[in-house]
């Protein structure tokens, strides 16, 4: 089978985000950088004025942040049961488990699809924290779960509501940044 290369074939299988209406050509979202994370085996791009770094002490933790947007990926080598790997990483948040509301509010879970070798997992949600994290409380979580081809991974998107749900442009850019990411080889 084929590796895949992108991560933007995967996400235009589990959940294509639908045209604006009246939209007839929109111009793709600049994202000039390429970033690799720290052991080397996916990288994605993203505006000039983000900011990728590795979690300190945990190379397979990378995150690209700017706009008031934040892409979390967690890699892991060798493949992990796809349902038990999505579970963990939706449970991946921007505070502490004792900070956030027990509750989540589902736009969608665990949306199916797959591409070659590689099967993937798709959900998204609100998280209500109790204090604001960047000026809002509410945020919305995208999580998409890729497993296959020798490794598991998720690449997470975070949006505060109140942009997310006022900023057609935010939402573009937020999702042009987690298609971008790429497995090693590059195509």
């Amino acid at each position: 089978m084929k590796r895949l290369p992108a991560i933007g074939l995967v996400f235009a299988l589990v959940a294509p985000l639908p045209a604006a209406a009246g939209d007839k050509t929109v111009a793709p979202v600049d994202l000039p950088l390429l970033h690799t994370n720290a052991s080397t085996t996916l990288r994605l791009r993203t505006p000039r004025d983000w900011t990728v770094k590795s979690v300190p002490g945990q190379p397979e933790i990378t995150e690209a942040q700017g706009g008031g947007l934040l892409v979390r990926i967690l890699r892991r080598d060798g493949e992990l049961g796809l349902d038990g790997m999505h579970v963990e990483c939706m449970l991946s948040r921007l505070a502490p488990e004792t900070q956030a509301q027990p509750q989540v509010e589902y736009e969608y879970d665990f949306v199916s699809g797959a591409a070659g070798e590689r099967r993937a997992l798709d959900s998204a949600f609100v998280v209500h924290y109790d204090a604001p994290i960047a000026g809002a409380k509410d945020w919305r979580q995208r999580n998409l779960t890729i497993v296959g081809g020798g490794e598991s991974l998720c690449v997470i998107g975070f949006a505060p509501m109140p942009a997310w749900k006022r900023s057609k442009e935010l939402r573009r850019l937020l999702s042009a940044v987690l298609a971008s990411v790429e497995f090693k080889p590059w195509r």
